[in-house]
């Protein structure tokens, strides 16, 4: 998919008032106004309201005051006729219309001044000839103006240096233009133009999105929108947010880029911003596509090519034209991706931009695929994945179509060496990002697709555990490099011994691998391995999924009326029945999830009518094959200090307290505190339950940690996930802004490793709510997975103050007795389900047990 040079360019730094003087002589003239019928208007005062209109994205009025300005003072001298007319081209390049700025300038009979205005104008017409890619005539104006910049310091001359940045980029010299953007923004800074600062930071943000830093991209835009919010530099604040998605939208989180696309865009239509309109539509439509909502994505792409013709604009008129041959040709209409990408060919060759040209080029090699002409298509991928012109995730995917290529043409060693190479692009580029687990999280996205194929590649050449050991290669990827596994910039699978794994775990592992194409479950034994396909697709088994988790969470009367349960049961484990009943493991299953997998319970599956799963297996969820553990038979009866954490003061006593007061909670404690000396504890209670007492009383220490409160699950940002303990007792606010009483799942991860055989989080959605690729759900479960416990007992959903007691004291009992946390908590939640009164899976169904090495 095209890339993107999102933003706003400020070529300026704004002129301010020159102190108290300026300042008095606008009061006069307001003064004055009172006592004259007319007064004379002042050049001064009204560029630089025009001016701020200009920064402040009131583009309509900024066009209106600098035409006024133009016409009521150009007989005044050269000097405002330029100043007036050069506010005008910037405003129109603002606007995308570089074609119209030209013109403009082209306009004024009148010469510049020498000095400042006549850098100006050189450097407003080489940025509207970069926009056009019109380089060669770009580079006598920058020359010219860099000419008169190394004899003084004019105020335009870091735009001129920002204009070079703009040719070096056009040329696809990204790390020069990123360092010359520095430049820019040193000086932004030095000079205390906030204005220009932000639009640095823009800069910096698109040249690093070409250069692939796509968290450094982040940061950049981030940084920028910062300064336009506390600015009101409207229109910059948008184009730095839609900037952000498309940051996120590469780092693979793309339901948030949409979110964030759609809301630039909508700025963009109040501010009347055609030319960052057109982006954000065009790139929202990308989030459409990639989910498989490809009629949404071609009406967008579609109102994209409109918006960019009206502006006139190449650039955007060509992306728009690549992305409708994008989603053509997936769409199968083979004779539209065609002349789509046969136009967007010719405008980028003609513009002479190498890096548009190679997006069209990948479609007509996918095109050339599909009416069978291997020669032309290989000649395609092969261009596209060796140009110095092509960025990244396009080479990938360029090495992925040769890959399908060759495994359609039935030549399976050069199919596996492109996967293969495909795959290490990929890593390379992963292991690029900064050490950043909110980077990281999501990447794995990108390639999930890559992934699918090759597997499915291997599994149809009879290589069903080589399969395996690729698929479990890109699990729990982030989390077990918190644990100190290192990153691997090279496509390089770890030999993988599964029945091993399996005979040490004590039980058989379910393993599972969800594609749009092909699913696949694979059996594992101490004894043997076996692959089943599964007959349901992903979308089948998502949507069954969320039937039934609404109906577990829901009355117990809609419930049994459902069959979503046994339903469920045939599509996931049924496959592999057979196979269970002739092992004798198979009375502990280790699951090992993927994609809405790992929001379902597995015990509450029906093998047969009113009677559920758990009550022939015990139950245990595992990030991967890698991270699973050596069993014990018996466990050393709680040995071991524990760290007890909750009943904690409401944060906020109004009357619309979010997080009230548990009644239960001190009872639970209670029957906590009895299994365990009374020298093995430390107990966090109200006010004491803050999470500055949790990270202080150093939790690395303790081999039993157990948290009894609220908790919450962000989707959007899974890592500020929080347990809500009570505010620190120094804090007297009661605010939204301090959130002294929320222990995130970040501060988690950030903490001391931690060595505890158990955490407990007996708290709403502790598992978290959002799934990642490879990483499964990512919430307050993961992160101390991730921090280093072995074992973390969460909740899928709301969990019932009344019942949880019972379930947590049955638990550690359990425990007590020596059983491992799968076997005493499937005893408790059996003790529930077996009970008069909590016996409906939404009491003892939430909780799951996950375990890490």
């Amino acid at each position: 998919m095209p890339s993107n040079l999102h933003g706003k360019t400020g070529f300026h730094r704004s002129l301010h008032w020159q102190g108290v003087s300026s300042l008095l002589l606008f009061v006069n003239l307001l003064v004055g106004s009172w006592s004259c019928a007319r007064r004379t208007p002042d050049p001064e005062i009204s560029f630089h309201g025009a001016l701020r209109s200009f920064e402040q994205g009131q583009i309509k009025a900024a066009a209106k005051a600098a035409d006024e300005g133009y016409r009521d003072f150009r007989r005044s001298g050269p000097e405002w006729a330029w100043r007036f007319l050069l506010l005008r081209v910037r405003i129109l390049r603002w606007q995308g219309m570089s074609e119209d700025a030209l013109n403009l300038l082209g306009s004024e009979p009148s010469v510049p001044p020498p000095g400042d205005l006549t850098v100006g104008k050189l450097r407003l017409e080489g940025a509207s000839y970069v926009s056009l890619h019109r380089l060669p005539e770009a580079e006598l104006d920058l020359a010219e103006a860099e000419r008169l910049c190394s004899a003084a310091d004019y105020v335009s001359c870091a735009d001129v240096i920002s204009t070079r940045a703009k040719i070096e980029m056009g040329r696809g010299h990204f790390a020069q233009a990123l360092n010359l953007f520095r430049a820019v923004l040193q000086s932004a800074q030095a000079h205390g133009d906030l204005f220009q600062e932000a639009n640095a930071f823009l800069d910096l943000s698109n040249s690093a999105d070409e250069l692939t830093l796509f968290d450094s991209a982040l940061d950049w835009a981030s940084s920028a929108r910062q300064i336009a919010l506390s600015q009101h530099f409207d229109d910059v604040a948008q184009a730095a947010l839609g900037n952000m998605g498309w940051a996120y939208y590469k780092l693979g989180d793309i339901e948030k880029a949409r979110e964030m696309f759609a809301d630039a865009r909508e700025q963009t239509e109040k501010l009347e911003d055609l030319s960052d309109e057109v982006r954000w539509v065009t790139n929202e439509a990308y989030t459409y596509l990639d989910t498989l909502q490809t009629s949404e994505a071609e009406k967008s792409f579609r109102q994209s090519l409109r918006l960019a013709r009206q502006i006139n604009s190449p650039d955007e008129v060509v992306m728009a034209l690549m992305s409708l041959a994008f989603v053509s040709e997936q769409t199968n209409k083979l004779d539209d991706a065609q002349r789509y990408a046969d136009e967007a060919l010719k405008m980028a060759k003609d513009a002479g931009n190498g890096r548009d040209v190679v997006y069209p080029l990948l479609v007509e090699g996918r095109v050339a695929a599909r009416h069978n002409d291997a020669t032309t298509a290989e000649a395609d991928f092969r261009e596209v994945a060796k140009s110095a012109d092509t960025p990244v995730f396009l080479k990938w995917e360029a090495e992925r179509s040769l890959a399908r290529l060759y495994e359609a043409e039935n030549h399976p060693g050069p199919a596996d060496a492109e996967y293969r190479t495909a795959l290490s692009t990929f890593e390379a580029a992963r292991c690029g990002l900064h050490e950043r687990v909110d980077s990281r999280l999501p990447f794995l996205t990108n390639a999930a697709r890559i992934y699918e194929d090759y597997i499915h590649f291997l599994i149809s050449r009879g290589k069903s555990e080589a399969a395996l050991q690729v698929a479990d290669y890109t699990r729990a990827r982030t989390l077990t490099e918190g644990l100190g596994r290192p990153c691997k910039p090279k496509f390089a699978p770890d030999p993988l011994n599964a029945s091993e794994i399996a005979r040490r775990a004590g039980g058989t592992i379910l393993f599972y691998a969800l594609g749009q194409e092909h699913s696949y479950l694979w059996a594992i034994s101490p004894h043997q391995v076996k692959m089943f396909p599964l007959a349901a697709n992903q979308a089948e088994i998502d949507s069954t999924i969320q039937n039934y988790r609404k109906k577990l969470e829901g009355p117990p009367g809609v419930l049994a009326a459902s069959n979503d349960g046994r339903v469920l049961y045939q599509m996931l484990v049924a496959p592999a029945q057979r196979f269970l009943k002739k092992e004798s493991s198979a009375k502990n299953i280790f699951i090992i999830p993927d994609g809405a997998l790992n929001s379902l319970n597995f015990e509450t599956l029906l093998p047969q009518p009113h009677h559920y799963w758990i009550e022939d297996v015990t139950v245990a969820n595992s990030p991967s094959l890698r991270l699973l553990p050596t069993s014990r038979e018996l466990y050393p009866s709680l040995k071991g200090k524990l760290l007890l954490v909750g009943n904690p003061v409401a944060p906020d006593r109004s009357g619309d307290n979010a997080y009230p007061e548990l009644p239960n909670a001190s009872a639970q404690m209670e029957n906590i505190q009895k299994y365990f000396p009374p020298d093995q504890q430390t107990i966090l209670a109200r006010q004491q339950a803050s999470p500055a007492a949790y990270l202080n009383n150093h939790p690395e220490q303790f081999s039993y940690i157990h948290f009894v409160a609220h908790g919450t699950a962000s989707r959007m940002s899974p890592l500020d996930s929080a347990i809500i303990l009570s505010r620190e007792a120094n804090s007297t606010s009661s605010t939204a802004q301090d959130d002294s009483f929320k222990l995130y799942a970040r501060d988690i991860i950030n903490n001391h490793p931690l060595h505890a055989e158990l955490v407990t989080i007996s708290a709403c959605y502790s598992t978290g709510n959002r799934t990642y690729s490879g990483e499964g759900l990512v919430g307050l479960s993961w992160a101390f997975l991730r921090a280093g416990a072995h074992n973390v007992v969460a909740a899928l959903w709301d969990v019932s103050d009344a019942s949880t007691p019972q379930l947590v004291d049955e638990f550690y009992r359990e425990m007590k007795k020596g059983n491992p946390p799968a076997a005493a908590l499937r005893s408790a939640k059996l003790s529930l389900l077996h009970g008069k009164t909590f016996h409906a899976p939404f009491y003892w169904a939430a909780f799951q047990l996950y375990t890490g090495s």
